[in-house]
């Protein structure tokens, strides 16, 4: 048994990580400093983006980006019924409504079959797509994309599981190739971390200043944008030093120096953890071949390398005579979390009572095997050979 327990995710927070903040608080600015601007032209470069706009978290990014796109009340945007509850909350937050789209019953993946199914039940109201890089890596993005233009939809790419992730055949997951907007979080568990924090890849300079208006309040100041020239200019004709301007609510959701340091610290190990990661996922794929066909990992993309956010198997738990729940007890006893990504969004409370119950039968599928098993860079080779052995013991118990 490790030594600690094994979460299914977990940071990795080095010496250099720590000085940087330190560094902050004992020389910077702890917000609106220089700290912001460095992370997001780095984020860019990383990408491959024109553009990245930081701010609080991964929720708050996909919402300014739908905000940017135009989605409000009367609109309709299509999610995934398989991903965390914010990628639909968002569309919500936008007074907008969800059409939920099913998935792949072996990836969890929105395709472009069930986004066309979609598309229809949406009807005329549809603005936009959210399609979501489950686990860590992306499906067909460019079928999603070929519909979305037929359908006249912006894409708003979520891809909060994504970061380090990269196509077969150049770019990577939130560049612009396939999305209009990009999304990504930044909490303790993904490829890297800013205690939280998200980002928004843009195309273009103007979306990206309107992103970074729409997270510190709608605050203009640029004299070329005010509207107020009475208000606004001294009678010397110079601008008021004073002077900002409000022209549309929005929101307070910046990103601080402090997490911004931490996150230019992180994203400099991002290839490091995201190879981890990798060794480990193929790790998983030799120890736990035996236990075929009863578990069988997820199925990979054709189009894409993984992240490996998560590493999730689908067990076949009825065949196996096991419960789901007793399964993951059991684990934990051994030192072993685990934990089911995700309860289909449709199927919360909530959502069922704006929308009723909806055949589902892809996500379902998914839902009733899927189980993440520990992957975080920190992680040993003993301890993933552990969770191999405790998975193995538990399973033919």
């Amino acid at each position: 048994m490790p030594a600690q327990f094994l979460p299914y995710g977990r940071h990795l927070i080095e010496e250099d990580d720590i000085a940087a903040v330190v560094d902050v608080l004992r020389h910077g600015a702890l917000t609106c400093g220089p700290k912001v601007a460095e992370f997001e032209a780095s984020f860019a470069k990383k990408i491959g983006a024109a553009e990245a706009v930081v701010c609080s978290n991964g929720t708050t990014a996909l919402h300014l980006a739908l905000v940017a796109c135009g989605v409000g009340p009367g609109d309709v945007a299509i999610v995934p019924a398989m991903t965390f509850l914010a990628t639909a909350n968002a569309v919500r937050m936008c007074g907008a409504d969800v059409v939920f789209a099913d998935v792949c019953s072996d990836t969890g993946l929105m395709t472009p079959d069930t986004l066309a199914e979609a598309i229809a039940r949406a009807g005329n109201r549809a603005k936009a797509v959210l399609p979501v890089h489950m686990n860590g890596q992306a499906g067909d993005v460019a079928g999603l994309r070929a519909l979305a233009d037929n359908h006249d939809l912006r894409i708003v790419s979520d891809c909060c599981h994504a970061l380090g992730a990269s196509y077969l055949d150049g770019g990577a997951p939130g560049d612009g190739r396939f999305e209009d907007l990009g999304c990504f979080s930044l909490h303790p568990v993904k490829s890297i971390a800013m205690g939280e924090g998200g980002v928004v890849t843009a195309r273009d300079a103007e979306t990206a200043a309107r992103l970074r208006r729409l997270r510190s309040h709608g605050m203009e100041r640029g004299e070329n944008g005010w509207q107020n020239p009475e208000l606004a200019f001294g009678a010397d004709g110079e601008a008021n030093p004073w002077y900002y301007e409000m022209q549309e609510l929005a929101y307070n959701y910046r990103a601080t120096d402090l997490q911004c340091a931490l996150g230019l610290s992180q994203l400099g190990k991002l290839d490091r953890f995201v190879a981890r990661r990798a060794e480990i996922a193929d790790m998983y794929d030799d120890l736990l071949a035996p236990l075929a066909p009863g578990l069988v990992p997820v199925s990979k993309s054709p189009t894409c390398r993984s992240a490996w956010h998560l590493y999730p198997v689908l067990i076949d738990f009825e065949a196996l005579g096991r419960d789901r729940s007793n399964v993951m007890k059991a684990l934990a006893s051994e030192g072993v979390g685990t934990q089911v990504h995700y309860l289909p969004v449709a199927w919360q409370p909530y959502y069922r009572g704006l929308y009723g119950d909806l055949p589902l039968p892809g996500a379902a599928a998914y839902y009733r095997r899927v189980l993440s098993l520990p992957i975080f860079p920190a992680m040993s080779d003993d301890d993933v050979r552990h969770v191999a052995a405790v998975l193995g013991s538990v399973l033919s118990a």
